[in-house]
């Protein structure tokens, strides 16, 4: 019995561990696809030409990948940039930019002597749009379907903290959610059929299904993200009328990045 007690304790010891990181703390940032993002490199030494951002998704890569090294990118992209307090811009996110992002401060610029090591853990919520008629899917910002037929709005939350998604959710209680304009959880009405599940990549999924209506247009539904009962982020679709077409439109505008830390 001794012998399963000091297991059990030691689980909880990695588990608190690898939820508040080595330094005690560690930056959580929430955003939806198709915005732009900032990771801070907090106690930034003079000038970046001594920073290495590096990127690790133990889901999409074996080996820990460098995206700037001492202060010069390592990618021909545009998405990436540096600004001048090292900080890692990341613009038009997409979902496979979720994961564990690390800031690596050298004391020399030849990169021998080690300084700070920051790290923060991206999290991306996405929604992709299935009209019933396509066997494909869309995640464009805008999807043509004709009145009256059914669509399905899945939302996806991207979560890495390097642990379970199951274990994580649990402990931490995230959440998603179809809310209306009012936030009324949408499952309280019976012409959604709100389903949820999960898989490897996407921890957690909630698709919305539903016909639409002619009182529809300019209807808004919004997926929200909320951590202990406390809304992080979310995203935003609302329906448009055109002519005898039906445009699911994603703004872009309405997802706020959300930073928070665990304490």
């Amino acid at each position: 019995m001794a012998d399963k007690c000091d297991l059990c304790l030691l689980e909880l010891i990695i588990l608190s561990s690898l939820l508040t990181g080595i330094s005690g703390v560690d930056d959580h940032v929430f955003i939806s696809s198709g915005e732009n993002v900032r990771l801070s490199c907090n106690n930034a030494l003079s000038g970046c030409k001594s920073t290495t951002w590096t990127y690790y998704n133990r889901f999409r890569h074996s080996e820990t990948v460098e995206l700037i090294t001492l202060g010069i990118k390592n990618k021909d992209t545009e998405r990436l940039s540096l600004e001048s307090d090292c900080s890692l811009n990341i613009k038009n996110v997409t979902e496979e930019d979720y994961g564990s992002y690390s800031c690596q401060q050298w004391t020399d610029v030849n990169g021998r002597q080690p300084g700070s090591d920051e790290r923060v853990y991206l999290h991306v919520l996405h929604v992709s749009v299935f009209p019933s008629s396509s066997s494909s899917s869309s995640s464009s910002s805008q999807t043509e379907i004709s009145p009256g037929r059914s669509v399905t709005l899945s939302c996806q939350l991207y979560l890495y903290t390097g642990f379970s998604c199951a274990d994580q959710v649990r402990s931490e209680g995230f959440e998603l959610l179809w809310v209306n304009q009012a936030g009324v959880d949408l499952k309280t009405d019976s012409r959604y059929q709100i389903l949820s599940s999960s898989d490897q990549d996407r921890c957690i999924i909630i698709t919305l299904t539903t016909t639409l209506l002619n009182e529809d247009d300019n209807r808004e539904w919004r997926c929200q993200l909320t951590h202990r009962n406390q809304v992080k982020t979310s995203v935003r679709y609302t329906v448009k009328y055109s002519g005898e077409k039906t445009v699911l439109e994603d703004p872009h505008n309405v997802s706020n990045t959300k930073v928070y830390q665990y304490h």
